[in-house]
Order: structure tokens, then sequence, then C-alpha cells
């Protein structure tokens, strides 16, 4: 998406020759902050509020401001529909996170710089950027190590009681965000997010070129998990699911096998899975991105001696898991967490590259107006991956929104593990 037009419709009162020199040019400073308030006027920050469950409103809330100079102000362009904010508007929490009070939803976004602080020098106006919606403390000993996914004090978008970005403006930290190439669109953006937690999980499986992966879901992030092992250098890449339709889009994405899994004994199951596969020897890697009991009982049966299990999908708290499996192969089992240092710089290279297309995933395109009618799809199964446009972008038209049966993947396994 043209940046010249954004910043038009931002700064309606400013003509065309202002609004391209504000996409050149970072705004004059003010103590420790710009006074850069012209591109708030007679702009929307229209926002998709929770209230409880199925009970959501749009409600006009006043445009943040920088409250330090190293903060940016983004007007969000697109953003997607994670399994976690369709779990928090069913049921109004996810875990110990309760939503209270009114909460904006949404954390999957992209969007275009309109106002920089004074320290910030590395972005600018008119610059669009794919938004990491977690910031941590960065003073805490997980901070200070180079795990700041771990910060006990995060603070993270639409995960209560902090909102979230489906709303037209948001401010964040400067090195929060990051810059998307040219040939990176804004839409392509907004799928950054789900990408970096794919790029975490493979990370945590420590893929090599040769390794030979398993990954049970093929959700989001679990599609996005194959499309990364493949990336990383994996040459077999076995995607598993339920649903038929999910493991067809798997194998044109990044699989290079499939396994519809069966209604027998996890081992059975297993057994079944490496025959078909020709892993005679388990995988070296399996790792779990559907957070179903089922999964990850036959996850351990699958992976070799000495091999890898990761756990990237989020389900029940408490499970049945096979301990003497994982004992008796001695596996090393990590769990994966939102994402981590370079997690984004990759995700974001991994796009501009040709490595994944993220594009693919993308089902359909919703006005802001219609973000509750694209959460029932989401719900339903119906789509891989929805997009809200922002409140201040032109109309979409919508037409994505009523899909074929042929177009229509169904079922849902998991939050992603993101939240």
């Amino acid at each position: 998406m043209a940046t010249q037009p954004i910043l038009q419709r931002l700064i309606p009162d400013l003509g065309d020759g202002v609004a391209h020199d504000v996409a050149n040019t970072q705004p004059a400073s003010r103590q420790d902050i710009t006074n850069s308030t012209s591109s708030q006027k007679q702009t929307s920050n229209l926002s998709f509020i929770l209230n409880k469950p199925y009970d959501v409103e749009f409600a006009e809330r006043p445009v943040p401001k920088l409250s330090n100079a190293h903060q940016v102000l983004v007007a969000i362009n697109y953003t997607g529909i994670c399994g976690s904010d369709v779990h928090y508007w069913e049921h109004g929490r996810i875990g110990h996170f309760v939503v209270k009070d009114p909460m904006v939803l949404g954390h999957e976004s992209a969007g275009t710089i309109v106002e920089v602080g004074s320290a910030v020098k590395s972005l600018k106006p008119g610059d669009r950027v794919a938004l990491e919606p977690g910031y941590p403390c960065q003073q805490c000993t997980n901070c200070l190590a180079g795990r700041y996914n771990l910060c006990p004090d995060m603070v993270f978008a639409a995960t209560p009681p902090f909102d979230g970005t489906l709303t037209g403006f948001w401010v964040a930290p400067f090195n929060f965000c990051y810059k998307l190439p040219c040939n990176v669109s804004t839409q392509e953006g907004a799928l950054i997010e789900p990408l970096a937690v794919a790029v975490h999980i493979v990370k945590q499986a420590q893929v090599t070129p040769g390794s030979s992966v398993v990954i049970m879901g093929a959700g989001p992030v679990g599609l996005l998990c194959a499309a990364v092992a493949k990336s990383f250098g994996a040459t077999k890449i076995i995607s598993v699911d339920i649903v038929q339709s999910k493991l067809d889009f798997a194998r044109e994405l990044a699989a290079t096998h499939t396994y519809v899994s069966q209604r027998i004994s996890p081992e059975e199951n297993a057994k079944a899975l490496l025959e078909h596969c020709n892993l005679e020897e388990g995988a070296d890697v399996v790792i779990d991105a559907s957070g179903a009991e089922p999964s990850i009982q036959t996850s351990l049966h699958a992976v070799k001696i000495g091999g890898t299990y990761v756990q990237g999908g989020m389900g029940k708290a408490d499970i049945t898991f096979p301990i003497m499996a994982m004992c008796q192969k001695e596996v090393t089992a990590r769990g994966s967490f939102r994402y981590g240092p370079g997690d984004y710089k990759l995700a974001i290279e991994l796009v501009a590259n040709g490595s994944v297309d993220v594009g693919k995933l993308v089902s359909g395109v919703a006005d802001f107006e219609q973000a509750e009618d694209a959460f029932k799809k989401v719900k339903e199964g119906q789509v891989i991956k929805m997009l809200i446009a922002g409140p201040n972008e032109p109309p979409q038209g919508g037409a994505k929104l009523v899909l074929s049966e042929e177009d229509i993947t169904t079922g849902t396994s998991t939050t992603g593990g993101c939240c």
C-alpha cells in the first residue's frame, strides 16, 4: 500500500505537498516529545471493544499521545485475527488472564508511522511497520538475559488488562516497530506476528538442514512452522491434522508429506504416521502446534530416540502426558512462548526474500465495521487467516467474506501458542 495516500487521509487539512513533506521528514521536537498533532485531525480512532463474552461494541476513543521521546504513533492499517482473540471473545479469559473491564481486541498488526518521539532516529512518518505487540520491562533478569518474552511484567496487546490494536492509532516503543521493505505489503506485515511465533518455535526445535520435522496441527501457526522449517533446510516436513482440506493447503505451502490423524491410540497413530512417511526411527523433531491432548501424546511416540519435542500450541492446563516415552527416549523437550530477540527481523526477511509466502494464508479482508462478522468466520473455521482493515482504510469490498465451499477450510485447533 502506498504511503502517501494514507498520509493524505490522515492529514486532510494539509494538502498534497505538505503530506509529501511529512512522509519524508521528522516533526520538530518539543522538549522530550514531538508536537506533531496535525496528523490526528479529522481521523477516526474507532476501536473494537470486548465487554464480556460475545458482547462487543465499536466506540471512538481519544487518539493516544506520545508519553516519552522513544515512542511512535502508528496508524493501524491491517490486523489479523488470532485464535487467542477469538478465545477472549468466546470465553472472556485465557487461563488466569480474565477480561474484567472493556478491552480492545487484536494484536497482529501493521501500520504507518504518523508521529515519532524526538529521540527516534531510525523511523519517520510515512514508514510502514510491523508491530511487535508485547513490551517488556527491559530491567528484570529474563530481559537482561535476552529472554524478554518471559518478562513477568510484559505489557501485551489484548491481554488483560491491556488494550489491543483493533483501533485507529497505537502508541508503541520505536524499537518494537519493524520497518517493512518495499517488497513486503502492509497486509503481509500484519502476518509477521504469527510468523515470528513460528520462527521462535522452529528455533526452539533447533531445526537444521536435513532434519525431519513432524508438525501436529495445520492451523496458521502450524502451517507457518512448516514453512519456516523448510526455510531452515528441513528435507522432510510432515503436517498432521484431522481435516484433509487443511492438509492439502499445507502441502501447497511447504509440507512434503501429510497425515490425517485417526481415532486410534496415540501409539497406533504414531506408528501409522511414521510408516506413512518412511521414518522408521522416528522424526528428528516433533512440534505440537495444536494444544490437543491426543496430538501431544502422539508426538512423544513419533519423535526419535534422542530427538527434540517442542510444545508450541496451547490447550488444557493439565493433560495425561506419556512421561515414560519421553524418559526412555531421552527426548529434549522445550516450551515455546511468543517470540524473542531477532524473531521479528528474521520473519520479515523470510517474507522479503520469498522463503515464506504469508499472503497465501489470507482468506479475506474485512472492513473495520465487519470485525465481529470476521470473528464469526474464524470461529466457524471457514478461513485460514482473516484480516481486518483499520478504521481509516478505504472500503475493502468484503468480497471474500462470503466463501465458496471449495475455499472453506474447516476446523481450528490452536491459539497458536503466541498468547
